[in-house]
């Protein structure tokens, strides 16, 4: 069978546009996904559908099990949980629903794409939300498929209320709406997340379009490769269940992310021809940004012991955080702190506690790194990982804005109103902190990833000789093929990456609809 489109990818991206573009009935539509689809919230396993105990869904079967190299310093490879299920990373994630500051979006202008200001992208958050505190105005919507909350003071954990107040005591202003244009300071988070269920892309955009007829979705399906007839994709060729088959299709979306669409790109010729030269794939196109440009919000966490029993493990692991200007730095709303508990996916995987007691800690992320990593293929074979190198902290201005994000933290940490909840800090311990090359070196030995990656296929101008679509997420050089997710993103923004991952594919939905 043809179809008009096929989406490889039921992620955050994938779900919204194949929703969107079914809204047709004329309009067929393929998506496939490589992990299981579970048609029915009942279906829905308990690690998507709890929404609290993220660090059960982030590390736990739903998960790819990427590992990749974050430091020279570092130990050990680092875990980067991405989603493998419908809904994709969206069904793993911590449900922060935020969206950067306007000058993201405006630097996407700035850099030779004029659709993507911020006045222009608004509309599409607008349309993608039902925020459930701010009714209606100028910068929130209330019929959108993803619900949106956030915390009550009454219903704020012991250590979320003692970071809240201790950041109002040493003088940063208390911020109502962190998805506001000027938002700055200490604020309850906006979360996808009602009642304690995760509202994933799978469980708001797909279940409302899953009934329609002209909408199959197809879990546990890998694709090999796009298909091309000289430079037009013509559709896939894939396996499910130890069999190999081939979709035709007018035309192909790519939704898988900010690893897998790179990674399927270069297994389809489609890469930088030295790299597919090097393993023996036929070049298609030869698109030298694809797999560069690899950012990411670098992040450490300082672990405490406190005191008493630890909090149930249904208990929200992440409530409030802090948004603020590092001293001196070039750009506003750089650095993320927040108190977690043990079950959020800010917990790096190498941190375990063999104790009872009580743990949780404060995790610091910096929003505008000013270096990027790179992704290459290791194999032909799609089910082998590529290898991903994210080269975090390696400019000294990068670790000076961390450095001062973890000094403050222990300032909050130090606060009379955290003396009845901290018994001790393990992590730093004193050495590290004796000067700033010793923790520097700390940094550069814990740092992890905040679970953003993103910017490798990204968009741009003719000029740039990285961009790989254009501002239409159009792969250029090609046609009939686009990337739509946050691969595309020409630098990641200041703020937690699903709601911008779904406005991108919110827009983009409309403009092939336009082009009917």
């Amino acid at each position: 069978m043809k179809y008009d489109y096929v989406i490889i990818g039921a992620g955050s991206a994938g779900c919204v546009l194949a929703s969107r573009l079914t809204e047709d009935p004329d309009r067929s539509v393929l998506l496939l996904e490589a992990g299981p689809d579970y048609p029915s919230f009942e279906q829905v396993p308990i690690d998507i559908k709890d929404g609290y105990n993220v660090w059960r869904s982030a590390y736990g079967p739903h998960n790819w099990g990427y590992t990749a190299t974050a430091t020279p310093r570092q130990p050990e490879m680092i875990q980067i949980p991405r989603g493998r299920t419908t809904g994709g990373s969206s069904s793993i994630n911590g449900q922060v629903l935020f969206r950067g500051v306007p000058e993201d979006y405006d630097n996407w202008v700035a850099w030779g794409n004029d659709e993507w200001a911020f006045t222009s992208v608004l509309p599409h958050f607008r349309k993608l939300e039902n925020d459930l505190d701010f009714p209606g105005g100028d910068f929130h919507g209330n019929e959108g498929p993803i619900p949106v909350r956030r915390f009550k003071r009454e219903e704020l954990m012991p250590t979320s209320l003692a970071f809240y107040d201790a950041c109002v005591a040493l003088g940063f202003p208390r911020d109502p709406d962190q998805n506001h244009p000027d938002s700055n300071g200490i604020a309850m988070r906006p979360l996808n997340n009602i009642d304690g269920v995760r509202m994933s892309t799978a469980l708001t955009y797909l279940s409302s379009s899953r009934h329609r007829m002209n909408l199959t979705c197809r879990g546990d399906v890998t694709v090999h490769r796009v298909l091309f007839d000289g430079n037009r994709a013509v559709g896939v060729s894939a396996e499910s269940g130890g069999e190999s088959f081939t979709v035709e299709a007018e035309q192909v979306l790519l939704s898988s992310g900010a690893i897998a669409s790179p990674q399927v790109l270069m297994l389809s010729g489609v890469g930088p021809a030295g790299h597919l030269g090097e393993l023996g794939i036929p070049l298609v196109l030869d698109s030298p940004g694809i797999g560069e440009n690899l950012r990411d919000h670098p992040a450490v966490f300082t672990l405490f012991r406190g005191y008493g029993d630890p909090p149930p493990g249904d208990s929200p692991s992440i409530q409030v955080g802090l948004r603020y200007s590092a001293a001196g730095s070039p750009t506003r709303a750089d650095i993320q702190l927040a108190p977690i508990l043990m079950t959020s996916e800010h917990r790096p995987a190498s941190v375990n506690i063999e104790s009872d007691d009580f743990h949780f800690g404060f995790s610091a992320a910096l929003q505008n790194a000013s270096t990027a990593g790179h992704l290459r293929l290791t194999s032909t074979d799609p089910h082998v990982q590529p290898a991903l190198n994210y080269d975090y902290l390696s400019d000294s201005g990068d670790r000076a804005r961390m450095r001062e994000a973890v000094r403050l933290g222990l300032r909050l940490a130090d606060h009379p109103l955290f003396k009845d909840i901290i018994a001790e800090r393990l992590n730093p311990t004193d050495a590290d902190l004796v000067s700033d090359d010793t923790l520097d070196d700390w940094l550069l030995r814990n740092a992890y990833t905040q679970h953003h990656s993103s910017g490798t296929c990204k968009m741009g101008p003719d000029s740039d000789p990285l961009a790989v679509v254009d501002q239409y997420c159009r792969v250029r050089g090609l046609e009939s093929i686009r990337v739509v997710d946050a691969s595309v993103m020409p630098d990641v923004i200041r703020a937690n990456t699903n709601a911008t991952t779904i406005m991108i594919a919110e827009r983009v939905a409309d403009w092939i609809i336009e082009e009917g």
